[in-house]
């Protein structure tokens, strides 16, 4: 059993505070608004993201980051990727200076390209060491329903991967260990955004074809870009790579399938960010991902045509024409 904090009470930070709980551990899960807190505490129920989750009593929610991560010996950060310096500057001083750091995000930042591992360690002060990653098809709708699912817990520390999968192993949730960080959190990026692309065919009436050679073809533009930045190429094919792309790019339930979905439906941006209440991470990290590619001349066409859409007002028909209508080239290439 490990004290556990979780910072965020999103979607992903409440289901994974209940995998950590149900897997025997107390629970601490830190809510930005104090009538979330409030609303939790008394219910049991984050009625606004997973309102058929009933939490844990091993769970206690507080709106007081400093007072959640007192003694934890694991701390996990869920919130939007964007946000998360700023975060860093008020949590950084609270954070135990033996305490396993998580990142539950998947993005790259605006403005500096990093990754959330070398943000955590930048802007939180923490040892890239203490930095554990876990990533994998891990829907939050499913996980809240204790279906089965796998994650890879990444790390350069063994002691510290281990540390964290011993903590989240459940009946239901099963991690696996690795030590490529820099993949598993590229896959866990660059996936969202292919996700937009495949979710933008789809709401063009696009089939399956068109599904399966987007998915293929970002996966390949995701290793090329994981390569060139020493990531390991076999991380692409294993649950944080292949795995999550196919999870996030063909279910109703992923945030980004469902955002494109909309873009390709005719909606415009403006109204698609209005009716939609939680983070499509692929939105803000499309710009930053191309950005990240062409610093090291990796071509990522998939990537460049979503960040058109999204940031330079082309429309999805027009994506589609661009990719269709590039020169011809080896598929390995």
């Amino acid at each position: 059993m490990s004290r556990v904090t979780v910072l965020g009470s999103g979607s992903w930070g409440t289901a994974f505070s209940a995998v950590l709980a149900d897997a025997g551990n107390d629970v601490t899960m830190w809510a930005r608004r104090a009538e979330v807190a409030q609303e939790i505490r008394e219910t049991r129920v984050n009625a606004a993201y997973l309102p058929d989750l009933k939490l844990s009593e091993r769970i206690r929610v507080t709106d007081d980051a400093h007072e959640a991560m007192q003694g934890a010996e694991i701390v996990a950060i869920a919130v939007p990727a964007q946000s998360l310096r700023d975060n860093l500057a008020d949590w950084r001083s609270a954070i135990p200076g033996d305490a396993a750091v998580v990142s539950l995000m998947k993005g790259i930042e605006l403005g500096t390209t990093m990754r959330m591992s070398e943000v955590i360690c930048e802007a939180g002060g923490v040892d890239s060491d203490r930095v554990v990653v876990v990533s994998g098809p891990n829907l939050a709708l499913e996980i809240a329903a204790k279906q089965p699912a796998a994650a890879l817990v990444a790390s350069t520390s063994a002691r510290m991967r281990a540390r964290v999968a011993e903590a989240c192993a459940s009946r239901y949730f099963r991690p696996y260990l690795g030590k490529d960080v820099v993949g598993t959190e590229l896959a866990g990026a660059t996936k969202n955004v292919v996700a937009l692309a495949v979710g933008m065919a789809s709401g063009m009436g696009m089939g399956e074809n068109t599904m399966a050679s987007l998915l293929t073809r970002g996966l390949a533009e995701t290793a090329r870009l994981g390569t060139a930045l020493t990531a390991d190429p076999a991380t692409f094919l294993g649950l944080a790579g292949v795995g999550d792309l196919v999870a996030t790019c063909t279910s109703p339930k992923s945030r980004n399938r469902t955002f494109g979905f909309e873009l390709g439906s005719g909606k415009s941006l403006e109204e698609v960010v209005a009716h939609t209440r939680q983070t499509a991470e692929g939105v803000k990290s499309c710009r930053s991902i191309l950005e990240l590619a062409r610093s090291v001349e990796v071509d990522v066409p998939i990537v460049e045509n979503v960040a058109a859409v999204v940031h330079e007002g082309r429309t999805p028909g027009e994506v589609v024409e661009s990719l269709m209508s590039r020169s011809r080239k080896d598929e390995k290439a």
